[in-house]
């Protein structure tokens, strides 16, 4: 749900898994309590709460979230990444401050007091909506000054820097989101971000944890989801209308990346929704 605070929302409880098969949008994630495993490619993170993560650009992936060992409910917030801010930040801190490269991205990351407070005092602002304008940007900053001084801070600030690979990345990846449904061509995706192919294929790859051909098909099986289960789309038609030349291949990897059969994961959906209702 959304909070009432400028890119920052928060999720509370049991979440039918459907709903978290979604193109991630770039954000900083906090698991307040709980678990929540994510599945980008074919690595999967666990996130335990207390602890954030980033996600740097948007991400294709699945997710699934479980109460915690006292049976608390499963929560968390999210504060979608802005660009401006970032870059505003940027600006005003020291190229030295900011640690180098982590070997492991897509991970948990210990949350300490201090950047909880930071969280804590965005969150009340809820409470207080005449302070949001003035105070919001502020605690916004606060927390991603944080994330910047912590083990993906690199990653973070490579992404506010324009002319850097990682920003290239970012733009290919606008671009994907843009034009799914057609064919691509490696070479001339490569040639548009100012590198050779090998490099952009390592660097994509390493800002989403996907190959620019499984980034592709992972946002065309997401889309024919909605259109099968939600928009009443025939399976063909569907396959079709995002890229797909063959039913049957679409089918293929359909079902190995939602673990079922276009109708019968539409049927589960829809009877997921009716219960709801």
């Amino acid at each position: 749900m959304e909070t009432g605070v400028p890119g920052l929302s928060m999720i509370k409880g049991d979440i039918p898994t459907h709903q978290l098969a979604a193109l991630y949008k770039p954000m900083i994630g906090f698991t307040v309590q709980g678990t929540k495993i994510l599945s980008i490619g074919e690595r999967s993170t666990t996130m335990e709460g207390p602890s954030y993560y980033v996600l740097p650009v948007h991400v294709p992936a699945t997710a699934s979230v479980h109460s915690d060992c006292d049976g608390r409910p499963y929560m968390s917030l999210g504060l979608e990444l802005n660009q401006n801010v970032l870059q505003s930040l940027l600006r005003d801190l020291p190229e030295d401050l900011i640690p180098t490269a982590s070997e492991h991205f897509f991970a948990a990351c210990e949350i300490d007091i201090e950047f909880m407070e930071a969280w804590l005092r965005l969150l009340r602002l809820t409470k207080t909506s005449r302070d949001i304008p003035a105070l919001a940007p502020a605690y916004e900053r606060e927390i991603l000054y944080r994330v910047l001084m912590g083990p993906h801070g690199w990653y973070l600030r490579q992404l506010g820097l324009r002319e850097s690979n990682f920003s290239r990345i970012s733009q290919t990846v606008k671009w994907l989101r843009d034009n799914y449904t057609r064919p691509i061509d490696i070479g001339e995706m490569a040639s548009k971000s100012g590198m050779a192919i090998n490099t952009f294929h390592r660097q994509f790859k390493r800002a989403t944890g996907l190959s620019p051909i499984q980034f592709q098909k992972q946002l065309r099986l997401l889309e024919a989801r909605n259109l099968i289960a939600f928009e009443g789309s025939a399976v063909a038609s569907a396959a079709y209308q995002v890229g797909y030349q063959s039913p049957s291949q679409f089918n293929r990897e359909y079902s190995r990346f939602f673990g079922s059969s276009p109708a019968r994961d539409t049927e589960k959906l829809r009877l997921i929704e009716s219960a709801r209702d």
